[in-house]
């Protein structure tokens, strides 16, 4: 990259054993997202849904802080769009559009976490945060609203008031704060998150592709259409599941008491 190009932060991936890593590189702005950095968080979820031996997908970030959201005066061109520099047939970040990813996502969380921080997070699965973490959905300090799904998830996780108590002031809360209102999943010690969090994501790419993906369709078409939509599905994906050779393999390992070693199909 060019002096000119990294000063706009840059999103790195790799893959390793499964676990298709995501970084959030502009720590010099205290990774501040830039269009570039939104147009590189878009092409990571869309490479990794469609790459086949990625199974797991851990989000970080470099130095001391997660990110303090957009950087406003880069990225308020793009705001009045309704889908924040996502196109058509991209995966979004924010869960907030078809296609949705198909597998699932880990976040790691450290310091200032702001805006489309949370928002991003809360479109995740498992969220490890450091006890340092620092939250603020503070969109209405600026004049704006939150529009990367923080009205929705906000209030399905912790209900109407404890949203609001946020939502509509701004205020920081801390880890504990997040943890009870379940934001987040789990805290740990400064500097601790990034490990446990691909622990998670290791113990995820281990288990049954197929299964996996099944359990996080029938979980958002809960959320989505209720449960007595997703439970009506419940006899037809076990029957595509028992016919795989996932759970062929799942028998053979139960038999021989090892651990199994899943192929996708």
């Amino acid at each position: 990259m060019t002096e000119a190009d990294s000063s706009e932060g840059r999103i790195h991936t790799k893959l390793k054993d499964g676990v298709f890593l995501i970084g959030i590189d502009r720590p010099a702005k205290l990774n501040g997202f830039t269009p570039e950095m939104l147009r590189g968080m878009v092409a990571a979820y869309t490479t990794y849904e469609n790459e086949a031996a990625a199974r797991c997908a851990l989000v970080y970030a470099e130095g001391k802080h997660f990110t303090a959201g957009l950087d406003l005066p880069k990225v308020a061109p793009h705001l009045g769009s309704d889908w924040l520099l996502v196109e058509e047939g991209d995966i979004d970040p924010f869960d907030l559009r078809a296609p949705f990813r198909t597998k699932p996502v880990v976040f790691a969380v450290q310091g200032i976490c702001f805006t489309l921080g949370i928002e991003m997070m809360l479109a995740a699965d498992i969220v490890i945060a450091a006890s340092d973490s620092r939250f603020s959905q503070l969109e209405v300090k600026r004049g704006l609203m939150a529009t990367g799904g923080a009205t929705i998830r906000m209030v399905e996780r912790a209900g109407w008031g404890n949203a609001m108590r946020y939502l509509l002031t701004g205020d920081e809360f801390d880890s504990a704060t997040a943890l009870r209102l379940g934001f987040i999943q789990e805290v740990v010690e400064p500097g601790e998150q990034f490990g446990r969090a691909l622990e998670i994501a290791n113990d995820i790419a281990k288990q049954a592709p197929l299964a996996v993906r099944a359990t996080l369709d029938s979980a958002r078409q809960a959320l989505g259409e209720g449960p007595a939509a997703s439970a009506a599905q419940f006899g037809q994906v076990q029957k595509q599941l028992l016919a795989s050779e996932d759970f062929q393999e799942g028998l053979r390992s139960f038999k021989s008491k090892r651990p199994a070693q899943f192929s996708g199909r």
